[in-house]
């Protein structure tokens, strides 16, 4: 992995999971807006590390409890994850010592998918991340919902540095058709899983909510994938900080519980 850090190190710690086929640098508009009150931490997953070669999910794991361990990082006020993420983000509460306050997750792609189904997305999945490299992120708008070119580089970058296996390896360990991790009531209660409506990772919350009934489920009316991080960053930064502070979400126009 490689890791990038935004403010000061005495600064409550906030750490950051990555979307597929960005680097860990997309989560740095958002960040600058915490930096002055907050440690912000972004790993850029193996799988788009160059000359690195991507393990598991438990090994992703590790390599950040060691980073943190190494800044000094003893509590986390938040852990911020966003679609595929999340599945790591999950991995990192399942395991890790370190005390979490708060997480939320952005369009978690909560998917639980067959063996299967996986080796057959994979050479999908790897074309259309190479493609952003390849046409210099022309390509953007038909993988998402959006062409901003505040992110092109972020999706270009990881075009660049992705290698088959890594992906392969990743997604052999990821989006697993295997229970949720059985996680106590009390944890549950810190956990916000934010959707927008019209997003297909939506379809997950019901099972989510089956899973950990005690957790948080706010919904941002008419909004597509990630759509409040990448269009509005300052207001998702204030957002986090709601959360990290109150315990709550601000009072937001397109919310719902």
């Amino acid at each position: 992995m490689l890791f990038e850090t935004l403010g000061y190190k005495n600064n409550p710690a906030i750490l950051f999971f990555h979307a597929m086929g960005v680097t860990g640098a997309s989560s740095e508009r958002v960040a600058r807006q915490l930096c002055d009150k907050y440690f912000c931490i972004m790993p850029t997953s193996t799988v788009y590390c160059a000359g690195q070669k991507y393990i598991s999910k438990a090994d992703e794991v590790r390599q950040v409890e060691d980073f943190l361990y190494e800044q000094g990082v003893e509590c986390l006020a938040l852990v911020v994850a966003s679609s595929i993420g999340a599945d790591l983000a999950m991995e990192f509460l399942k395991q890790t010592k370190i005390p979490i306050k708060y997480a939320l997750f952005d369009g978690g792609q909560f998917a639980q998918i067959g063996k299967t189904t996986r080796r057959i997305m994979t050479p999908l999945l790897y074309l259309a991340i190479k493609s952003l490299y390849w046409s210099n992120g022309g390509t953007l708008k038909k993988i998402m919902w959006c062409d901003d070119d505040e992110i092109k580089p972020y999706f270009i970058a990881a075009g660049k540095t992705l290698k088959y296996g890594n992906l392969y390896r990743q997604l052999s360990d990821s989006l697993e058709n295997k229970p949720f991790p059985n996680l106590p009531k009390e944890l549950q209660k810190k956990l916000y899983f934010e959707f927008g409506s019209k997003e297909n990772h939506y379809q997950y919350r019901g099972a989510l909510i089956k899973a950990y009934p005690y957790a948080n489920y706010p919904v941002f009316e008419g909004y597509k994938h990630m759509q409040y991080q990448i269009c509005n960053p300052q207001g998702f930064a204030k957002m986090l900080c709601s959360v990290a502070e109150k315990g709550s979400m601000p009072k937001l126009p397109f919310f719902r519980k």
